[in-house]
């Protein structure tokens, strides 16, 4: 048999290296790569740094609606006002003015003090005092929301107060029956609750888990669309294994070296507590980005189509933000809801780290989330038969 220079090149051209290569060329030549790999990733780091770079939502914007203008209701709006969290910006003078500053954004709620209230108060008629809160803007709401709630607390104990020492009751007699259990909260592992050492762990991996899922789907998808899957299978030789391990391989060090700097990020720059092994956690973020491309390798590979793929994966990467359990507890959410947090890469990852970081307990405990972990990479392998379809014979559908 004569091997011309042509059929040696071409047979150069197959195997896994060559594929590899062809990889590493695609990701150099495409800008879109460039944005997706590391611009995208590192704005999403430095924002989310940025927004809680203070610990906590201060001076949330607010508006308080006076309808009685009496000198108690005036101390309220000034107690409201002067709390860290809140920061009253608007003076409306009635609900419906106060419902559209709402609307447009300008505010993210407001206190409404009814007519008559301190009257009503002072002669036992229990005022209703009414606030509102847009929770489409869950964290800085919620903490106007607390901050309400605190301010009715304490002006009706307050009252209760001076009414029962008006008739001769003692502050021995008065305080137990205001407080009749006293409360002493003990912050373990976050004493000083600060929101970026919850939210930027487990907001700022389920951002990389979305951006694995698109690229992934996309450079699979981008071979069909072209037609040349074809040329793939057959470097590979007719192994879809081989084609799809040596296609992925560069970004899956690229992911993983972008994973590592965002833990070196969060837990060496920002100083965000470390209890456990540095070890555990390295290889949890390894692991993490096999089991998000696994997933969505899954996903193409059930949808071979560019455009469903596409579409699956942001839709259920945009849902991990809530249905991963961050902001939400599984336990209080619709048990045909919850069950969608458990299929979720980025799930596993927030436990480990809640294990292993916070709390710093023995791995012992956290080695049924790497076991899931491993499922999520084991996945496309049962639908790989109809990938391999797909590549030999593609067909692109806009």
């Amino acid at each position: 048999m004569i091997i011309t220079p042509s059929k040696e090149k071409e047979m150069e051209r197959t195997g896994f290296k060559a594929i590899f290569m062809r990889s590493v060329l695609q990701i150099v030549r495409r800008p879109i790569y460039w944005a997706a790999f590391f611009a995208l990733p590192l704005f999403i780091f430095f924002l989310m740094a940025d927004l809680m770079k203070e610990g906590l939502p201060y001076k949330v914007p607010a508006a308080i609606v006076d309808r009685d203008g009496s000198s108690m209701s005036r101390q309220i709006s000034q107690t409201i006002g002067g709390m860290q969290l809140v920061d009253v910006t608007e003076d409306c003078n009635s609900f419906t003015q106060a419902r559209h500053q709402m609307q447009e954004g300008k505010i993210f709620g407001y206190f409404l003090i009814p007519e008559n209230f301190q009257q009503d108060l002072l002669s036992g008629r229990k005022p209703v005092v009414t606030f509102y809160t847009n929770m489409t803007y869950f964290i800085p709401a919620s903490m106007l929301l607390k901050t309400f709630q605190a301010t009715a607390l304490y002006t009706k104990a307050g009252v209760t107060l001076n009414v029962l020492e008006s008739v001769g009751a003692t502050e021995d007699v008065v305080t137990p029956l205001l407080l009749p259990v006293n409360v002493q909260t003990r912050a373990v592992h976050n004493p000083e609750l600060s929101y970026p050492i919850y939210l930027c762990n487990s907001f700022i991996p389920c951002a990389l888990q979305l951006m694995i899922f698109l690229i992934t789907c996309f450079s699979l998808g981008q071979e069909v669309k072209y037609g040349t899957s074809v040329k793939l299978m057959r470097m590979a030789r007719g192994s879809v294994l081989k084609a799809v391990a040596a296609k992925l391989l560069p970004q899956t060090i690229i992911w993983i070296v972008v994973a590592i700097f965002m833990e070196s990020w969060l837990f060496g720059f920002n100083g965000y507590p470390m209890r456990g092994s540095w070890f555990w956690i390295t290889l949890s973020e390894v692991m993490f980005v096999l089991a998000a491309q696994g997933m969505a390798l899954f996903f193409y590979c059930v949808l071979p189509n560019l455009r469903l793929a596409l579409s699956i994966s942001a839709l259920l990467g945009v849902l991990s933000f809530s249905l991963a359990a961050f902001s939400f507890p599984v336990e209080s959410m619709y048990p045909a809801m919850g069950i969608f947090s458990w299929i979720l890469p980025t799930r596993y990852n927030f436990l480990i780290y809640i294990d292993q970081a916070l709390n710093g307990i023995d791995i012992y405990y956290s080695r049924i989330w790497f076991v899931a972990y491993i499922i999520f990479m084991l996945l496309p392998f049962t639908m790989m038969w109809r990938l391999k379809k797909a590549f030999l014979r593609p067909a692109y559908v806009k």
